[in-house]
């Protein structure tokens, strides 16, 4: 049986994560390791110890992120396509705390190329939205072909950038979930309705 990790070096992992995350915050490409060490209140060579780059670190940050939503996804026991909304509302509030980190750390590749080639960050997405997705999918008739394309889209019309955009004019992060759900359902019954060829 494993043992569990020591509450200093859970603590320090947390004091790093939570001082990387501020400083990809205000100037992502300036992200180091020592940057990181002097805002946690932790020494350089701790840091080190933790994580052996500053893109390691970033890769750790975007990871953190993506498992909440998924571990939400997996706990959340609400019943039919509401689920579907709850992970959507739960999005929104992660996306309110770290999203504009999120936008400096977006990869150049494409969704469908990373999704296709086993990388972890987008087989952690596909394990949070499979189950939401699918019930939205069968609630409206369209094939479970169609998965991968609405988990595509779902990531282009959800993504940090975009949702902050929104909301830097004026709407709740409330508000503009419901109005980027509404555009979703739109374009994935379209492609129900004009039998669009599968992504």
């Amino acid at each position: 049986m494993a043992s569990k990790p020591r509450k200093d070096v859970v603590k320090n992992d947390r004091r790093i994560l939570r001082a990387a995350g501020d400083l990809i915050r205000i100037d992502p490409d300036n992200l180091t390791i020592a940057a990181v060490a002097e805002r946690a209140g932790l020494s350089v060579p701790t840091v080190y110890r933790y994580y052996s780059s500053a893109e390691v670190l970033r890769g750790r940050y975007m990871a953190e992120v993506d498992q909440q939503i998924r571990d939400y996804s997996h706990e959340c026991d609400t019943a039919g396509t509401a689920l579907f909304d709850d992970v959507l509302s739960e999005w929104g509030r992660i996306i309110e705390v770290y999203g504009p980190g999120l936008v400096q750390l977006r990869s150049r590749s494409g969704f469908l190329a990373r999704l296709n080639g086993g990388d972890p960050t987008m087989q952690m997405l596909r394990e949070a939205w499979e189950r939401p997705i699918r019930r939205v999918l069968r609630a409206n008739d369209i094939d479970g072909s169609y998965f991968e394309g609405a988990l595509f889209l779902l990531n282009m019309m959800f993504d940090p950038r975009e949702l902050l955009d929104l909301t830097a004019r004026g709407n709740s992060m409330e508000q503009t979930i419901g109005i980027m759900k509404t555009a979703y359902l739109g374009a994935i019954r379209a492609w129900r309705d004009q039998d669009t060829p599968t992504v």
